[in-house]
């Protein structure tokens, strides 16, 4: 069975305007063309155990870990990703799920 790749994110978005404006309306249809899809678009996290905060996760789903990964590297996404990084502070981790 094949296992889903994801890729996390956790954000502390610094202009939001920019952010929402910019990234988010080029970034769309980026995820769209390589098949992703929104698992987790959310802010202000509940934080149940440790001392951690962050302002706003995203975990975004494709068919593999593998495609995750070229998605992540893609021409597609790197001329995007500029609008993030001048726009947000972001952790950003690779994910392989479990086989479904």
């Amino acid at each position: 069975m094949q296992k889903k790749g994801y890729i996390y994110a956790e954000l502390v978005v610094t202009d939001p305007e920019y952010f929402y404006n910019e990234y988010m309306t080029r970034v769309g249809p980026v995820l769209e063309k390589w098949g992703a899809i929104f698992a987790i678009a959310g802010g202000e996290p509940e934080v149940l155990e440790g001392d951690r905060r962050v302002e706003r996760v995203v975990l975004v789903e494709f068919e593999s870990p593998e495609k995750a990964r070229e998605f992540y590297h893609s021409q597609d996404y790197q001329d995007v990703i500029g609008y993030r990084t001048r726009s947000a502070k972001t952790d950003l981790y690779l994910l392989e799920g479990t086989a479904s």
